[in-house]
């Protein structure tokens, strides 16, 4: 494993794995122990997961770690879509339940969709139950292949003012969203084409995720080594929502041999 520190008093490293197995137990085990460490200092520890398929390996190992209270963890998600019904197959609710809520059963799992009202209530709603449990102490994400992080697309605002937003998806990240079930082993979740994918999604905002104490996110894959370059080498822009990570004071990257096969091998001041 490399491991790159930016040459700054931030807290911000990339970890790079040869392979997304090793990328996804090194994950769990570093979010394991913040965890461990914020129910030691403050009795729970509030989080927000992304949902999928890059997440496979690190919920997977996440969920089989030993020694977590989950009984003192309280879990948000990242987004959802907003014209797929309630625990259609596609949805990120389902997506968590599957791969880590089922299996650890967490003090409490709030969903956006389960807020009542219309779409925009939900967003207002779901920002102020993340405010009544004083915000969030982790943050666990990826990175779309856009350089989107949760449903924030290219263009969104750096310093929205909201925390939860609907958002229209961009063309690249819905046939991201096509390709990621393409082969899903549940035929129901297989979309038929391109446009049988979502085009409206419900997500918390860049502030809402930089709002967050700390943050891993977990990046494997080919096709994610643009995405990874233009966030750790390129500008801090609109251009590139994930590039906001490095206006934050402790981000933890996960990397496989493939998502950072586009980064230069000497850092400079940046």
């Amino acid at each position: 494993m490399n491991k790159k520190q930016m040459p700054t008093k931030r807290s911000l490293e990339l970890n790079i794995f040869s392979t997304r197995d090793e990328m996804g137990k090194a994950a769990a085990r570093n979010v394991s122990l913040a965890m461990k460490r914020f129910i030691k200092e403050k009795g729970e520890v509030v989080m927000v997961f992304a949902a999928a398929p890059s997440q496979n390996e690190f919920l997977a190992s996440l969920s089989k770690t030993k020694g977590i209270d989950w009984l003192r963890v309280v879990c948000f998600h990242l987004d959802e879509y907003v014209d797929l019904p309630r625990l259609h197959p596609n949805t990120f609710e389902v997506y968590l339940q599957e791969h880590l809520f089922s299996h650890v059963h967490p003090k409490a799992v709030y969903f956006m969709k389960e807020m009542q009202g219309g779409v925009e209530q939900m967003a207002r709603k779901y920002s102020t139950l993340i405010r009544k449990h004083g915000g969030l102490d982790i943050a666990c994400i990826g990175i779309g292949e856009n350089g989107h992080i949760a449903f924030n697309e290219p263009g969104s605002d750096l310093n929205d003012p909201e925390m939860t937003r609907i958002i229209t998806i961009d063309d690249r990240s819905v046939k991201q969203q096509y390709r990621d079930y393409r082969d899903h082993p549940n035929p129901q979740a297989r979309y038929s084409s391109l446009k049988a994918v979502p085009r409206r999604a419900l997500t918390l905002t860049i502030p809402a995720i930089l709002s967050a104490k700390e943050i891993y996110t977990i990046v494997p894959g080919p096709q994610k080594a643009e995405a990874v370059r233009k966030m750790w080498e390129g500008p801090i822009s609109t251009a590139c929502p994930s590039s906001a990570l490095r206006m934050h004071s402790c981000v933890r990257a996960y990397l496989d041999k493939d998502s950072s096969g586009k980064l230069r091998e000497e850092k400079g001041n940046q």
